[in-house]
């Protein structure tokens, strides 16, 4: 299919009041959805015992854009490289390998994501301490998804 053909196919899925189509052929499979519900997640600049907030919202039509608003935070959002399940611990009789307030280091170990069969050794890209951990464990994660909150402004960051 040419792009002015797929074009051409979303906005008649668009007019025709249908919330989902998928076609597929030898060459190409196409699914199209509409009325996409939308998930951002609000993270508050200081810890607190309660999760943290969740705004949804649905957007008409073929595409979603979440916007991400900057924030005055002084922690990072250590995000999700690829899509997979989550896994705080290497086999589930094993200890986590980092819990709320440990220091970390560039390079270490955080987590493991499993992919296809396959399982990846999540590690730290900032040094510094894990403040939450926004993830369940054995939950699926997406692409880009935080998975926890670190403040890298730890001793371990601070030149003597």
């Amino acid at each position: 299919m040419k792009v002015k053909e797929i074009e051409g196919l979303i906005d008649f899925i668009a007019k025709s009041g249908l919330d989902e189509v998928s076609i597929e052929t030898e060459q190409i499979k196409l699914a199209v959805k509409k009325n996409v519900p939308v998930t951002q997640q609000v993270v508050s600049e200081f810890p607190s015992s309660s999760a943290p907030m969740t705004a949804s919202q649905a957007i008409s039509g073929t595409a979603a854009v979440v916007v991400n608003e900057p924030t005055n935070s002084p922690y990072i959002e250590f995000k999700a490289p690829m899509i997979g399940t989550f896994y705080k611990a290497s086999s589930p009789d094993m200890p986590p390998f980092v819990q709320v307030g440990d220091q970390i280091q560039q390079g270490q170990k955080l987590c493991v994501i499993e992919a296809m069969k396959l399982f990846n050794e999540i590690e730290a890209d900032v040094a510094g301490t894990i403040i939450k951990v926004l993830v369940d464990d054995a939950s699926p994660v997406e692409y880009d998804q935080p998975l926890f909150l670190i403040d890298p402004r730890s001793e371990l960051n601070k030149v003597k």
